[in-house]
């Protein structure tokens, strides 16, 4: 199969150096491969998701020359699909409603917490309701529904970061598929989209490496095939803090918006990333130079003062 790569950011915000790393380096995986390149727009948290940030998100995308070769995906039009694979999960009895609240959750957590995307280490509640308590609870609260989620440790090979391994049930115990508003969950969504569009090769944050084993366990409840993984350490700020996520970090749109030449930015990126002195440069040259061997292992810290001076902002 050929190579197929993808860039899938959430329009919660402009686009930060920290993302724009992410998407360059995904962008020359697949071209150095003489793959494609897909372009998905993860968008199902409607209340902090807006069109702006996407039109802001291809404006900075096209400036830098990050070209994508088929049509923006929405996750927010793709409910009917996610339902579906839910549905396939029913049938083979993967998954249960839940009606507990994040409060009585923490209070019956006797393990210790999981991790933070999905708060306390689920107890396991709500996963041996008969049907006639399910529908009692339905009269007062809709559920969210969780994978029953399989023991024994889950073993892969990150393309940067080597072996990991987790127990889901274990570190996470049942996991969310569709939250009780009725969104798809993100590990859901992520694995079907995947899927769908023959993704061969996932390069994505560190941050996302610990959810990758629930993934996987949903890839094999679906039958469907797993990408290979390239989990990128993380840009920081001088606080230790993702600069990506940080109140004041250097947006896209912003330099954009200030005529700075796009050649400098990409000589930033390719610096924080084992491919360059920090000089201008082109996508080009960048092709020619990417080695997934040459990326760094560890968080790159991005001190202001070197952002303003390689960026010609003093």
């Amino acid at each position: 199969m050929s190579f197929r790569g993808r860039f899938a950011p959430s329009p919660t915000g402009r686009l930060h150096l920290g993302n724009a790393r992410s998407a360059l380096l995904g962008w020359l995986q697949a071209r150095a491969a003489g793959g494609q390149f897909l372009l998905r727009v993860e968008d199902l948290d409607r209340a902090r998701c807006r069109p702006q940030y996407v039109d802001d998100l291809m404006r900075d995308l096209e400036w830098l020359g990050l070209t994508w070769d088929e049509p923006l995906l929405f996750q927010s039009a793709r409910d009917d699909v996610y339902r579906d694979a839910q549905a396939r999960l029913e049938r083979a009895g993967l998954v249960y409603p839940c009606f507990c609240t994040r409060a009585e959750i923490a209070r019956a957590a006797s393990a210790p917490h999981g991790l933070s995307d999905e708060g306390p280490r689920y107890p396991g509640t709500c996963s041996r309701l008969t049907a006639a308590e399910i529908s009692e609870r339905s009269r007062t609260r809709a559920p969210a529904w969780r994978f029953r989620a399989w023991p024994g440790e889950v073993r892969f090979v990150d393309g940067l970061q080597g072996p990991y391994a987790q127990d889901v049930e274990t570190v996470v115990g049942d996991f969310v598929v569709r939250r009780n508003d009725g969104v798809a969950s993100y590990q859901l969504a992520v694995v079907v989209d995947d899927a769908a569009t023959a993704i061969t090769h996932v390069l994505r944050g560190e941050d996302l490496l610990s959810s990758t084993p629930r993934q996987l366990q949903l890839y094999a409840a679906l039958q469907l095939t797993p990408p290979e993984f390239f989990h990128v350490p993380l840009v920081l700020g001088e606080d230790g803090k993702r600069l990506a996520k940080r109140e004041g970090a250097f947006a896209l749109a912003e330099l954009r918006e200030r005529g700075l030449p796009a050649e400098r930015v990409l000589g930033l990126l390719a610096a924080w990333s084992g491919l360059g002195d920090g000089s201008p440069t082109s996508l080009e040259e960048l092709v020619r130079r990417f080695r997934p061997e040459a990326l760094p292992r560890t968080p790159v810290v991005a001190q202001e003062r070197t952002l303003v001076t390689a960026l010609g902002l003093d």
